[in-house]
């Protein structure tokens, strides 16, 4: 291509309070239509709104987190505009005092770390939610206020993404970003995380930037993905004709997957902000900023980094074990236990991933405990059980929850170490397989697999398998 593609991303994230941003309704997803409403949220005359300290909070704390520069001094204000799902007919929101400003985020891109700069992160409520009738020939559509006052979150980037690998780290990024300072659950199944894409085209090695196209209606982050690349190709395409790249608002159609025309810029609407005058400005003072920087977990990326650096993991292995905050966590309580990094790396991604995954286990209430699985480690590299029954005493845990010394004194599974024992099997085999006995002599070394196998399979599994390796050379050595 002879065009550089420009890309910002609006972003908004329902934060996790049980309670409206406004009023004392609650907040849970799924509920019965309109039943999560009071005259506050509906906008009834004569109401007065009350802030949700802890939305501001959680707001506060991913601002923060953002490296914004925080306005000390802050306050709401009105968004006019009608819309069916907009009960007051305006919006409470926050434009000429953001809570933070001159932001960034580092995102990881093919190995490289990048820089994108945010541009603010502000505060305000949800509008409800428009349901369209699916039969043919419907013409009317039903309001459902439930959401509407639920405290939302919105992050705006700077256009500093040049490609959908980009876009899909910084995506990736922020919401990990959200879950580990637990400000949002970032089910967007639900509608709690949501994204706006900005996109325009300029040629490569110019510095001025063409005219941008938003984009809405992108349901997933895949969806994101094919409006850019759609984008990119529709504007590249009227670029090489001649044409001007209108200024306007786009939608997705996720089936066709293509965009369509929503409104052009110049018929956008103004919103006549003014200051909302039945809600105090906000002061954040010194102590409050303090308090609030000191529930910051360590983010994902500088998590990453450190377990790459201090417990030599691989780059994979790193990625895998950050991407929950829970299961970083279950790993360096493992490691706490016992200094054995790449061992509980191995288990976690290679077993309690895929139970995890097969059994459909919440990773936040994991029936083993960092304490057991350090336990099971211990086991094995003494010499107790083998690394095959291992695997059987993890499963165990698993489903039962036991300790994995329980598991093996209860279904007998200790490792035979006993030489005089496994001399008896291996004599057995031996007699039992002339034929892989003259094979290994004749130098076919697989020989000697297939017998060790044979040991291990008379035993159910717990022979020590060094000491059958060692006697089986011993006993039928050339």
């Amino acid at each position: 291509m002879k065009y550089e593609v420009i890309i910002g991303l609006e972003t908004h994230a329902e934060l996790s309070t049980i309670t409206k941003l406004f009023c004392g309704c609650g907040t849970q997803f799924g509920v019965e239509p309109n039943t999560q409403v009071c005259p506050v949220c509906l906008g009834m005359p004569g109401i007065l709104p009350v802030m949700n300290r802890k939305a501001f909070e959680y707001a506060l704390k991913l601002a923060v987190a953002l490296s914004c520069d925080i306005n000390r001094f802050t306050n709401f204000d009105r968004k006019s505009y009608y819309y069916p799902d907009l009960p007051k007919n305006y919006q409470i929101s926050q434009n000429y005092y953001n809570l933070g400003v001159n932001g960034y985020m580092n995102i990881e891109v093919n190995g490289n770390v990048k820089k994108i700069r945010i541009h603010n992160v502000h505060l305000e409520e949800e509008a409800g939610k428009l349901i369209h009738p699916e039969e043919i020939g419907a013409d009317y559509s039903l309001v459902d206020f439930n959401r509407a006052g639920v405290p939302l979150l919105e992050i705006v980037s700077h256009p500093d993404m040049r490609n959908g690998d980009e876009v899909e780290s910084y995506m990736q990024t922020l919401r990990k970003i959200l879950l580990y300072t637990e400000v949002s659950d970032c089910k967007m199944q639900e509608g709690s995380l949501r994204f706006e894409a900005s996109i325009s085209l300029r040629e490569k090695g110019s510095d001025k930037l063409g005219n941008r196209v938003e984009i809405k209606n992108l349901n997933s982050m895949k969806s994101v993905i094919k409006a850019i690349e759609y984008e990119t190709v529709r504007q590249g395409k009227l670029l090489d004709k001649g044409a001007t790249i209108a200024r306007e608002t786009r939608l997705w159609d996720e089936v066709a997957e293509r965009s369509e025309h929503m409104r052009s810029k110049e018929e956008a609407q103004d919103y006549r902000y003014f200051p909302e005058p039945d809600l105090l400005p906000v002061l954040i003072d010194e102590k409050w900023l303090h308090a609030i920087k000191d529930t910051i977990p360590e983010l994902p990326l500088d998590r990453k980094q450190r377990f790459i650096g201090v417990f030599k993991l691989s780059d994979y292995d790193a990625g895998i074990l950050t991407e929950e905050k829970v299961l970083a966590d279950f790993f360096e309580a493992c490691v706490k236990t016992l200094d054995r990094p790449k061992a509980f790396s191995n288990w976690i991604i290679n077993d309690l991933l895929r139970e995890v995954k097969d059994k459909k286990l919440d990773t936040n209430n994991l029936p083993v405990k960092p304490k057991q699985l350090a336990a099971l480690v211990e086991v094995i590299e003494k010499g107790i059980i083998s690394s095959t029954i291992a695997k059987e005493v993890f499963s165990e845990m698993i489903q039962t929850g036991k300790a994995p010394q329980s598991i093996i004194e209860e279904k007998k599974l200790a490792q035979i170490s006993d030489g005089s024992l496994i001399e008896a099997v291996i004599a057995k085999i031996i007699a039992s397989n002339p034929e892989a006995i003259e094979d290994y002599k004749n130098g076919k070394k697989n020989a000697l697999t297939f017998l060790v196998g044979q040991v291990m399979k008379e035993t159910k599994g717990k022979a020590n398998p060094k000491m059958v390796n060692e006697l089986l050379k011993e006993k039928v050595g050339i």
